[in-house]
């Protein structure tokens, strides 16, 4: 397998070089903790790809934000000092602010529904527009529908929203969604949620059951509804400066790896509802269902807004979602 070509290329503190006898090194950064679908799907990630390129590549997977947080990462990757990312659907917007097209509230009926839309023609869009920023879209992970945690009350209305102060990831549809919910919408870094939870910086969150339950959220938050609000990626990204030094072969063998492992990644989460469901439950966390249809009138407005932003495609992702529905 031919290596790298020519000069020397710094990512973080590894040194690549086009040496016959050189290893090369690519960070991954991720904030999930262990145990979640994408940090398995990382470590998976990191497995194929030294396995088809002979161990000529490695990827040393930093998770829990372990090289920084999301927002971080995509600066980095913009630079071309990191290589790849297990990114935030929320962060990646920061940048490319389209895939934020895919959280319009009670979008998607299911997470196949999803994940259909994604790998037709609206992820090919978005592939398009990250390439533009200095992104290279590997694939699409999942990271899962998402619902309501606080420590306040049930959330069994919009109403019981109203004035709650509620972490979102720094997305600005989420921000909407909230808001148009009466909640007062706090963009905050995933890796200081724990913290901000526990010392009531904010009464709530909302997030997929394997995060709320691999970074022990439940552990702070005596609520869990299941409003089923959004639906939220893991778009796999890799620095376009980093991916254009590479041979054929070797970008072939990583964007391989990144389908493969995100085969993986979206099974696990698929499965992982209703078992870490049972466990929280267990733990004193009480649950409720919520009656979505209050809660997707109140949220109709965030179309109108996205609506006027892109238009386009907006009516591609709407299109393809009830075209895609089980």
């Amino acid at each position: 397998m031919k290596k790298l070509i020519g000069s020397l290329l710094v990512i973080g503190s590894t040194v690549v070089t086009s040496s016959a006898l050189a290893t090369q090194t690519l960070q991954l950064s991720h904030s999930a903790a262990e145990g979640n679908p994408k940090w398995e799907a990382s470590e998976l990630f990191a497995k194929l790809v030294e396995e088809a390129t002979d161990g000529e590549i490695k990827i040393d997977v930093g998770g829990n934000s372990q090289y920084g947080d999301d927002m971080e990462a995509i600066s980095q990757l913009r630079l071309g000092t990191l290589a790849l990312s297990a990114n935030a659907q929320g962060s990646t917007s920061s940048v490319v602010p389209q895939f934020s097209v895919l959280g319009l509230p009670f979008l998607f009926d299911s997470l196949p529904t999803a994940w259909r839309v994604m790998d037709g023609r609206v992820g090919d869009e978005l592939k398009r527009l990250a390439e533009e920023n200095g992104l290279v879209l590997l694939a699409m992970w999942d990271n899962g529908i998402r619902h309501v945690s606080n420590s306040v009350r049930p959330i069994e209305n919009p109403e019981d929203l109203v004035g709650l102060k509620i972490r979102t990831p720094p997305d600005e549809v989420t921000v909407d969604i909230f808001e148009a919910l009466g909640a007062n919408a706090t963009p905050m870094n995933f890796s200081e949620l724990y913290i901000a939870l526990q010392q009531g910086v904010v009464d709530g969150q909302e997030n997929p059951l394997m995060n709320i339950y691999s970074s022990k959220l439940y552990e702070v938050q005596s609520y869990i509804s299941m409003t089923g609000h959004k639906y939220e990626s893991t778009p796999l990204l890799m620095s376009k400066a980093v991916w254009s030094t590479l041979s054929p072969e070797y970008q072939q063998a990583i964007q391989e790896a990144a389908v493969e492992a995100g085969d993986f990644n979206r099974q696990a989460s698929l499965e992982a509802d209703e078992e870490l469901k049972s466990k929280m439950v267990e733990a004193g966390v009480e649950f409720n269902q919520v009656d979505q249809q209050p809660f997707i009138d109140a949220t109709s407005s965030v179309y109108d807004t996205w609506h006027e932003k892109y238009p386009e495609l907006v009516d591609m992702v709407v299109e393809e979602a009830q075209d895609n529905a089980q």
